[in-house]
């Protein structure tokens, strides 16, 4: 459902994303992990078509930047971005006007008492709380109900009741045929929902196993996370890339 083929992403001279390449099948969950500075942000922000990059990357067969592909397609980004003028009930109704979406104001309502938002549906953006701001950018990203969906650190921010429906939703998208795609740092808040990992370092993939493979092998995510990942920083400071010489 979701293709990455050989994507690299630069910023000048610095290299964030390095050939990367995976593929998620429909009904998985995917989780995304590595230390901050490994590339997660960037792959995800070039998935949904933010950043310009080298590689070819398909939603559903289309290009991810194409109107098809984009129907497909949601993102709950890290940092909330809600307009300060418009209302709780009026970001979900522009939401819902941009992805022309009809009959949409029941599944609204259920996704604002989910996460306990019914009482906050008349306050503006800039008076929510920051918990408040990361549940309600959950909401928007999950009423257009998308076949593939992104989310980027998703938990951080969350009370406790906000991420047990968050997992109970992804759940359920998983049961329906979606493919979710969850981004994280933090491995204890996703380690019983995951399908698959795929654990970044330095913009490079360095382990991309499922959750059987794991289990064969004896070993947590916790583990294998820390044996990749300290692995390849121990072996980068024996072996520095030699720097180059500065011209005469």
């Amino acid at each position: 459902m979701l293709n990455v083929s050989h994507v690299t992403k630069s910023y000048g001279k610095q290299l964030a994303v390095d050939d990367l390449s995976f593929a998620l099948d429909p009904g998985s969950v995917t989780v995304l992990l590595g230390p901050n500075g490994a590339g997660k942000s960037t792959i995800m922000k070039a998935i949904i078509g933010f950043l310009r990059y080298d590689g070819d990357i398909t939603v559903g067969g289309y290009p991810n930047k194409t109107p098809q592909a984009r129907r497909l397609l949601g993102y709950i980004p890290e940092m909330p971005t809600l307009y300060p003028n418009l209302t709780v009930s009026e970001h979900l109704e522009f939401l819902a006007r941009a992805y022309r979406l009809k009959n949409y104001k029941d599944k609204a309502a259920e996704l604002l008492q989910r996460f306990e938002l019914t009482d906050k549906a008349r306050k503006f953006g800039d008076e929510l709380s920051k918990g408040m701001q990361q549940k309600l950018n959950i909401c928007l990203g999950l009423l257009p109900d998308p076949q593939v969906l992104l989310l980027d650190e998703p938990m951080i921010g969350l009370d406790p009741h906000a991420i047990k429906e968050l997992k109970n939703m992804i759940e359920q998208m998983r049961s329906e045929g979606k493919t979710l795609l969850v981004s994280t740092h933090i491995i204890d808040s996703v380690d019983m929902l995951w399908d698959r990992t795929i654990i970044m370092q330095n913009g490079r993939i360095c382990a991309n196993v499922t959750r059987s493979e794991l289990e064969g092998s004896a070993r947590t995510l916790e583990e294998l996370f820390f044996e990749v990942t300290e692995g390849i920083a121990a072996h980068e400071m024996q072996n520095p890339e030699p720097e180059e010489e500065n011209a005469p």
